[in-house]
């Protein structure tokens, strides 16, 4: 059943083993697939690793869809089947269009790997346009400093995607969108405006109030259309805000292949059984498509 746009919508994580590292997934869920284009989120730790252990997120595919990245800790290896190799640390904005077809793979580096290390981030997954679905895949990384950062009252936020008064985010995005990553000190407040249909807040760290909900850490809540909300710290907190306009229709997800066509995505199936995806330069181990 799906929650009537005049009500809030609370959802909560549930663990998912990514082969060794369990992450607190909230979409898509049975009764939310998306927020706006958002159709994936996937909070990642914290997690502390000891001295010669990491992630190893072995070569995957990508239809469809665009990845977004954003630590708060730690530090991620990504390569992909186009040649980039890029470190992402706290800050950074790592954003990569699947479009037709693209292979990556996320680690924890050698020398992190060595000394131990530590990981905090989200991820989420953008569902392109029905018209943009089979685009060329691309990579971009947007190191933190070219991210802004804002003073909004008591509160300061970080533009990952999107706009805010007069601060942009460097980010190109293929429908309007906007992330924000908020911190607000206790018993202050933030007001959200109503600038798109489907708008969600998500508590990282602390406590918050927002239409007569206590929001604590791992909790979601997609808001009502259409009006201001008031965002009330309850302690010092720390989340994030996403949303923007509906999806065109549909789409399917099975594994990491996103699309509005059931066709396109068994096709994709097939062609990574198959092994017509292209290859990441480096690697040579890969993750199996899975029986299910």
């Amino acid at each position: 059943m799906t929650t009537p746009a005049s009500l809030p919508q609370l959802i909560e994580t549930r663990p998912r083993d990514l082969g060794g590292f369990e992450v607190r997934r909230l979409l898509p869920m049975a009764t939310r697939q998306s927020v706006g284009p958002f159709v994936f989120f996937d909070h990642m730790g914290p997690a502390r690793f000891a001295p010669g252990t990491g992630i190893d997120v072995r070569p995957h595919p990508h239809i469809g869809l665009a990845t977004l990245t954003f630590l708060f800790e730690g530090e991620i290896l990504h390569r992909d089947s186009l040649g980039f190799v890029q470190s992402i640390r706290p800050g950074d904005v790592n954003w990569m269009t699947a479009g037709r077809g693209i292979v990556h793979s996320e680690r924890t580096g050698p020398e992190l790997r060595a000394a131990g290390s530590a990981l905090h981030g989200l991820q989420l997954w953008i569902a392109l346009p029905q018209a943009d679905e089979e685009t060329e895949p691309a990579f971009f990384h947007h190191p933190g400093a070219t991210v802004p950062v804002v003073r909004q009252g008591e509160a300061t936020v970080r533009v990952i995607v999107g706009s805010t008064g007069a601060a942009r985010s460097p980010v190109k995005t293929f429908s309007p969108m906007f992330y924000f990553d908020a911190q607000l000190p206790a018993n202050s407040t933030f007001d959200l405006a109503p600038d798109y249909p489907e708008r969600a807040v998500y508590v990282v760290d602390g406590e918050v109030t927002l239409c007569g909900t206590l929001l604590k850490e791992g909790q979601m809540l997609v808001l009502p259309e259409g009006d201001s909300v008031e965002i009330r710290a309850i302690s010092d907190a720390r989340f994030v805000m996403l949303g923007g306009t509906p999806l065109d229709g549909p789409r399917f997800i099975w594994w990491n292949l996103v699309s509005s066509s059931r066709e396109r995505i068994e096709q994709a199936k097939r062609d990574w059984a198959e092994d017509r995806f292209a290859k990441v330069p480096g690697e040579t181990e890969f993750i199996p498509l899975p029986e299910k």
